[in-house]
């Protein structure tokens, strides 16, 4: 069993014993210190929550409304939704906050509260320390009977972000009509299955097949969009001669694209060619996270932009943008992020946006994408040896490579002329994370391995 207590929300595994796993006390336990929070900000009472398709999705739902109701807020539910809905409905709503049910891209056996401030985006790490510290020390107080919390359902959020999408500006609703996509979806068993097809059929998408279309969060594989995980979308894409397949995880935040050969588009690739569509008519700056491709940095450039590096972590991200007055951004794991729509990775937009790049574009999915440069990830982990100190082995690197340009924002990333190497703690398991990226697979293994080998020497 795990529960993880972070400063962007609360994580676990289903059952087991309180504080072992995300049992129900851990989760009125959590969602009491968020409400407390909450109502030490404003007086505003009203709260969106919404949940992806997870099997324990429904009971924790009852549990964090109740709670919420418990401490006299006001609950607007959206029940089965995304993350960037409930985002976009706290806005709309003018509510003080917003929780969603998930555990993003874990497996079935997980769920968590990923908590929103009153603008629809998470929560920074100071105030997340804050709740940590409320939930902590239970301080809590509960409204007298006169004064508990009301509750309403509300299901008219996915025609209200359909709405969004398909208004945008740079949606061009007419071409992605004109070319008569043919598409396979794999939703996972998750909400995708609701609110992507609904999304296609106002693109003027006809021809959609839906693999894993039953939400009921028996997720038929590792519900991460990578491509070990989506043979099945391949596949099918290959045989029904599809124009491109589409993959979200279960909260629909993440998006990544098959081509019409069954390969894969590259989840890193996903932010680049919306990037590229956008930055062709409006001029500006990209942000994406220290672990994400160099491609973006290319056509940010290409296009007469800067390119600005964040820290990993949406919130890293979504604050850099507003640093640097980004027109587009996001991270490498096929997140996007277009800020005057909202503050939070979007597959929906995502969706509209890309296919009108690719309808614009008059070319199939394999060649836009050979339209890029073409940047190899070697991603790689490496465990620690019980009581290391990682600061000594980061200080020891530096060291090492201090010849090369050093960015320390977030672990440590080293440039080489045209590659380089990302390290990097995990929050959750006593690891370093290599990330290295090269325009040669070979040389960027290479490159992570000598770093490998490094850690091991500096770690005895």
């Amino acid at each position: 069993m795990a529960l993880i207590k972070s400063i962007s929300g609360i994580r676990g595994t289903i059952g087991g014993k309180p504080g072992e796993g995300l049992s129900p006390l851990d989760v009125v336990k959590f969602t009491a210190a968020y409400g407390t929070w909450l109502t030490q900000q404003s007086d505003n009472k009203k709260v969106v929550i919404g949940r992806d398709g997870r099997i324990s999705g429904e009971m924790v739902k009852q549990l964090v409304v109740a709670t919420l109701n418990g401490l006299g807020l006001d609950v607007v539910d959206l029940d089965l939704s995304t993350t960037p809905t409930v985002e976009i409905a706290v806005k709309m709503e003018n509510a003080a906050g917003g929780i969603i049910l998930t555990a993003s891209h874990n497996p079935k056996e997980w769920n968590a509260l990923k908590l929103l401030n009153s603008e629809g985006e998470f929560i920074s790490g100071e105030e997340g320390a804050l709740l940590l510290d409320i939930a902590a020390r239970e301080d809590f107080v509960f409204a007298d009977v006169s004064k508990l919390g009301t509750y309403r359902k509300d299901d008219s959020y996915l025609q209200k972000h359909i709405d969004l999408v398909v208004n945008y500006p740079l949606v061009d609703v007419p071409a992605i009509k004109a070319r008569n996509f043919k598409v396979v979806l794999d939703a996972v068993n998750s909400t995708g299955a609701i609110f992507i097809p609904a999304l296609l059929k106002a693109l003027g998408v006809e021809d959609v097949t839906v693999l894993f279309d039953e939400v009921n969060g028996k997720f038929s594989h590792n519900p991460e969009p990578l491509p070990e995980n989506l043979t099945a979308l391949s596949n099918e894409v290959n045989k029904s001669n599809a124009d491109l397949g589409i993959a979200v995880d279960p909260d629909v935040d993440r998006l990544c694209f098959v081509c019409e050969d069954g390969s894969m588009f590259g989840e890193e690739y996903t932010l680049v060619a919306v990037a590229d569509y956008i930055l062709k008519t409006r001029k500006g700056n990209t942000v994406s996270n220290l672990s994400s491709t160099q491609a973006l940095k290319d056509i940010t450039l290409k296009n007469g932009g800067e390119y600005h590096p964040s820290a990993v972590g949406e919130v890293n991200v979504v604050r850099k943008m507003k640093e640097v007055n980004a027109v587009i951004g996001g991270e490498g794991n096929g997140g996007i992020i277009v800020p005057d729509l909202h503050y939070g990775r979007d597959a929906l937009i995502g969706v509209g946006l890309f296919l009108s790049h690719l309808a614009q574009s008059k070319k199939n999915l394999k060649a836009l994408r050979n339209s890029y440069p073409d940047y190899f990830i070697s991603k790689n982990k490496i465990e620690l040896d019980k009581g290391v100190d990682v600061k000594d082995i980061f200080e020891k690197i530096k060291g090492k490579y201090k010849n090369q340009p050093l960015n320390t924002e977030d672990g440590l990333k080293i440039e080489f002329e045209k590659d380089w190497v990302h390290l990097r703690t995990s929050n959750t398991e006593p690891i370093i994370r290599i990330y290295a990226e090269s325009q040669n697979e070979t040389t960027a293994d290479n490159i992570a391995k000598r770093i490998m080998q490094d850690i091991r020497e500096f770690m005895h």
